[in-house]
């Protein structure tokens, strides 16, 4: 990032709201405690006030809550991280490098039967079958492999090492992060019981991925065992996280890193599950759930609101459950007691009978 703006552009460019000096400017982005007078910076949390008075920074983006210090500048707005994100978004797309490669590699193997669109990139040693199609402005890294009959929409991100099997479908603007892999045979045995042997049972289905999705690296989506295994439009998908055959996820999720969702479950919109949740086969969560990192979902939610621990209970009641474990020993300890002093009760009246 090397071209530089005035905080005057960016208050216009963001619609924040600027206290100080509109000729100063910024080339870069950085922490607060890292940041230079070239760098735009932002307050994470109210937690860190203290660090403004310290920062270098040229610009921090605050909200209206918090209090400006006299000489330094500060971009107000109602959140001051997406008013940072689209600042990053300005000076990277001022100067941030561009792959070397364009149009298609000859490196690239590409069946005929496949169809790229206009101005698609398609890397060094990329794989893609027959009837393929590749939207138009998508961008292919080095390494890809599309299976036969794959569909991937406009604007589309594969990067390197990412696995897309048969009959898969990509939205448009959808990322796919290095070494996510998409239509996966679904984990489905059936077991001889006699002789113990596991039998696979073959996975027809497929993975529907719909517009604006990103997957994490690393991250794996099974292909149905019969029909779709559906990502609706807008969700987010961390790295390592599993979801199983015929799983359908809707909009606007949110799902963070090493969660697995067994298989036919249905998570609702506007989702967000934090880090390591298991979520049982064969039941729903719904719309506007949180939960809690390391819950353990064993049946069907509803209702919207906070849930956390295994099995996965309302938030309140969750807490409370904690506190009272906490308070186990002393109460192990206090019937320990108790139980000495019934017998000693119970020893003496027997012994005035």
């Amino acid at each position: 990032m090397s071209r530089q703006f005035s905080l005057s552009e960016l208050s216009e460019i963001t619609e924040a709201e600027l206290v100080g000096d509109p000729d100063a400017k910024v080339s870069n982005v950085n922490s607060l405690e890292l940041a230079s007078e070239q760098d735009a910076s932002f307050l994470a949390r109210p937690l860190y006030k203290g660090k403004l008075r310290t920062s270098n920074a040229g610009v921090v983006c605050i909200g209206y809550g918090t209090e400006p210090i006299p000489g330094k500048n500060f971009l107000i707005s109602r959140d001051p991280s997406q008013t940072f994100q689209l600042i990053i978004k300005t000076l990277r797309g001022a100067t941030y490098p561009s792959s070397g490669f364009q149009g298609v590699h000859p490196s690239a193997v590409i069946h005929p039967s496949a169809k790229i669109g206009k101005e698609v990139t398609v890397h060094p040693y990329v794989v893609i079958d027959a009837h393929s199609e590749v939207g138009e402005h998508t961008q292919v890294f080095p390494f890809v492999s599309v299976g036969p009959n794959v569909k991937i929409g406009k604007r589309c991100t594969l990067y390197s090492g990412v696995t897309i099997r048969e009959g898969c479908c990509l939205g448009d603007e959808v990322i796919l992060q290095p070494g996510a892999i998409i239509g996966s045979c679904g984990f489905g045995l059936s077991t001889d019981p006699k002789t113990g042997c596991h039998t696979k049972l073959e996975q027809m289905g497929d993975v529907i991925i719909e517009d604006g999705v990103e997957v994490g690296a690393n991250a794996a989506i099974d292909r149905a065992r019969f029909g779709h295994t559906l990502i609706r439009s807008g969700t987010k998908i961390d790295n390592l996280v599993q979801i199983a055959h015929n799983v359908r996820i809707g909009e606007n999720t949110v799902i963070v890193a090493q969660t697995g969702i067994a298989g036919s479950t249905e998570i609702g919109n506007n989702v967000c599950m934090g880090g390591q949740v298991g979520v049982a086969g064969h039941i729903s969560v719904g719309d506007n759930v949180t939960l809690a990192a390391r819950s353990g979902v064993m049946s069907t939610i509803k209702e919207p609101g906070v849930y956390g621990g295994a099995p996965s209970m309302p938030w309140g009641k969750q807490r409370r459950a904690y506190a009272f474990f906490y308070k186990l020993e002393g109460l192990f300890a206090l019937v320990k007691k108790l139980v000495q002093r019934v017998s000693a009760l119970e020893k003496n009246h027997s012994g005035k009978n």
